[in-house]
């Protein structure tokens, strides 16, 4: 029964069955930028398989091409009516270069760049590789308080109803992540060396915000660190070291 998706963004736990709905006859939306990996998936499978390695099958199962015919790139600020409701396209890169947050009249589907948060606990900013970009997340962040929203729904996990004070958290968080990444940045340290210190960095850092042991282990799941270190070592190395 689901004839249009709309994607935040191309990785696998946000798009990775878009093309099954594409097979039932679903039209999906997306970024332009995210097109041809959707149409031919094997580049975007082979970077995926650099951060899960062996995981893959078992996370993801199969990801086949879609029909450039069902794929719509929406413009910045486009509006898309479906059954009479009004879903705008917020153009909202820094997690990802090919992101959308998606605002329907008071509320804003947030994707990943509304961060990570686990219940009532604190929200982190997810940083795998390759597109982390501080400078591009802060302005999008900006973008989505401009919204007005009363109401975020994050992908990870459910809804926030007080939006400034979760922007202003995730930005002063998402500055510490990369504040605390520059020294290993410069010194060109290998990442297995970084991830026990960043590991323990977050621990510190959430644990100082209320969490017990096991919502420790929760947000370790849902946002593991070890790819927000190869994230922001490259954001390092290819925008600020360059």
């Amino acid at each position: 029964d689901i004839r249009r998706v709309l994607l935040t963004h191309i990785h696998f736990d946000h798009a990775g069955a878009a093309w099954w709905f594409a097979q039932q006859g679903a039209t999906i939306y997306l970024h332009p930028r995210g097109k041809k990996h959707l149409q031919a998936p094997e580049r975007l499978w082979e970077s995926a398989k650099m951060i899960y390695k062996d995981e893959m099958e078992r996370l993801w199962g199969r990801i086949e091409g879609i029909p450039e015919s069902q794929l719509i790139t929406p413009e910045d600020g486009a509006i898309i009516s479906i059954g009479g409701v009004d879903i705008e396209a917020i153009y909202s890169p820094g997690h990802a270069v090919h992101h959308i947050a998606w605002r329907v009249g008071e509320y804003v589907f947030t994707g990943d760049v509304g961060g990570v948060k686990v219940g009532n606990g604190p929200v982190v900013p997810p940083c795998p590789p390759p597109d982390i970009h501080m400078e591009d997340w802060l302005e999008s962040i900006d973008r989505l308080r401009g919204t007005k929203a009363r109401r975020f729904y994050l992908t990870h996990f459910g809804p926030v109803e007080n939006t400034d004070a979760h922007l202003d958290e995730l930005a002063e968080r998402l500055r510490a992540y990369v504040a605390w990444m520059e020294p290993y940045a410069k010194a060109d340290t290998h990442p297995t060396e970084v991830l026990p210190k960043f590991v323990e960095f977050v621990r510190k850092d959430l644990s100082g915000a209320g969490l017990n042991e096991a919502e420790l282990k929760a947000y370790e799941v849902a946002n593991p660190p070890w790819m927000s270190v190869a994230g922001l070592l490259r954001y390092w190395k290819k925008y600020r070291l360059a």
